[in-house]
């Protein structure tokens, strides 16, 4: 019998899978897809020679991830690259926010009324960044916090709507720009413990940086897989789990899917019945002959460029996708350009992008027009460089990823209890009522992006268990 089966083989199932093998349990991971990554992946959607990352592409919270620290993945083939600005936030008029690796260039960009705030407002986290990011993504209750004052101060800051953060600045540069950073998970801006998102991708630049992954981001899942062959676990794919009679007699089951998939999976009824999804993406890869024409010059040397006039038009299309069920204008867009640091991504010459908006969960409709209207007021002459474009609407990142129920890449809503308390009121989020069975998708905290903690933290849970039995 094993010690532990996952099910899964995103980020987090392959994390829980190595966490458990480093501690001595035999462990097996089955994987429904071809290949192992989930939103990690890298695959060629376009044209030969041209690979994109179908989801995520620029890594804040990964190489900042305390569980990814800890292991050698670079010895298994990640290398992190850095463009020289980990994001720049271009306007209308050719100017630019940004946020750099230096809390001072970010704060000029805000101009002299909002320099001084910001450096205030980030400066006290930066000396204590590592043991904070552990405390915060190591919550709730599977460590005691190593810090308690200074998370208690992040908290103060953080847990507040991020409009009331955007009210320290006077000026719109640093409102949108932050407004931008908590859009990254699809959240109103309103919403509980908004702040603190855009607090932490602030943070993991200054720290950090916005790395992507060389080769793309599959290298970051198969850096993971290799690394738990390595250990003896062993790695199956192609094999689809409907029940757990599907799987291999085990002391612990774990599962990298949403709380609805393992309910059905295991009969749990309608314990997770109240679990919400949000709002979905829709994302346009593209295939371009050269680099995006950006009239910024910062937007031209930054992984990721966000795309919106300002707040308000930000506020306007996430109210618009979250609480007025249709799909914005003017759509808010995340876009990232790994070619202006890898060359590894495309033939000599062209480059890959993505761009993504967001959109009413289960949305039919195609806003690749919008994308590229939106796109071409920051960068004139846009559609001229695409040689190709690959969409996926929200049924088609369903198909792609059955953790994205509706299109919603962050596995289940970030607004309000459910971004802190996934999947249910509980302080024992991993468990389920079965004592076997664990749940370590994004759908549990610290939530959604490519950093492993669900999968680390759930981890814990299960050799916690496994130690306890005779």
């Amino acid at each position: 019998m094993l010690d532990a089966v996952v099910v899964g083989a995103g980020p987090n199932g392959l994390t829980a899978a190595v966490e458990l093998a480093r501690r001595g349990f035999s462990v097996a991971l089955f994987e429904a897809r071809d290949t192992v990554g989930g939103g990690c992946r890298t695959e060629e959607l376009t044209l030969p020679g041209f690979r994109h990352d179908p989801c995520a592409a620029a890594h804040p919270l990964g190489i900042n991830s305390p569980a990814f620290r800890a292991l050698p993945l670079e010895r298994y083939g990640l290398e992190w690259l850095h463009a020289e600005l980990p994001m720049a936030h271009p306007f209308p008029d050719g100017t630019a926010a940004v946020l750099s690796r230096s809390v001072a260039e970010t704060a000029a960009s805000f101009g002299p009324r909002d320099a001084g705030t910001y450096r205030r407002l980030v400066e006290p986290f930066l000396p204590h960044w590592d043991t904070l990011v552990r405390d915060f993504m190591s919550l709730p209750l599977t460590a005691l916090p190593r810090d308690p004052v200074t998370l208690a101060r992040f908290g103060l800051a953080g847990l507040p709507p991020s409009t009331w953060l955007m009210r320290r600045f006077r000026d719109e540069p640093a409102r949108t720009l932050i407004a931008g950073l908590v859009a990254h998970v699809m959240a109103p801006l309103g919403g509980l413990a908004t702040g603190a998102v855009g607090l932490v991708f602030a943070l993991a630049a200054h720290a950090r940086g916005w790395p992507v992954a060389r080769g793309g981001s599959q290298a970051i899942s198969d850096a993971l897989a290799t690394y738990l062959k390595d250990l003896g676990g062993s790695v199956h794919t192609d094999y689809e789990v409907k029940r757990l009679d599907d799987l291999p007699p085990a002391r612990a089951y774990v599962f990298d899917t949403t709380p609805t998939a393992l309910a059905r999976i295991a009969g749990f009824g309608s314990h997770y019945a109240r679990f919400r999804y949000g709002a979905a993406a829709f994302k346009v890869d593209y295939a371009l002959d050269g680099p995006v024409p950006w009239t910024a010059p910062e937007a031209r040397v930054a992984g990721t460029v966000q795309i919106a006039a300002d707040s308000t038009e930000i506020r306007t299309a996430l109210r618009a996708a979250s609480q007025e069920g249709r799909a914005p204008e003017r759509p808010f867009l995340i876009t990232v350009q790994p070619g202006v640091v890898d060359p590894t991504r495309a033939p000599a010459g062209k480059q890959v992008f993505w761009a993504y908006g967001h959109v009413p969960n289960g949305w039919t409709g195609d806003l690749t027009d919008a994308v590229e209207r939106q796109l071409e007021r920051f960068a004139p002459g846009f559609r001229d460089r695409v040689l190709a474009r690959a969409i996926a609407g929200p049924a088609e990142l369903a198909v792609r990823n059955a953790n994205y129920v509706g299109g919603d890449i962050a596995a289940g809503a970030a607004t309000g209890l459910q971004l802190l308390l996934r999947p249910k009121l509980s302080l024992r989020p991993y468990a389920t009522p079965h004592p076997a069975v664990f749940l370590c998708s994004s759908s549990t905290p610290p939530g959604p992006g490519v950093h492993g903690m669900s999968g680390h933290n759930a981890a814990k849970a299960v050799w916690r268990r496994l130690r306890a039995q005779p």
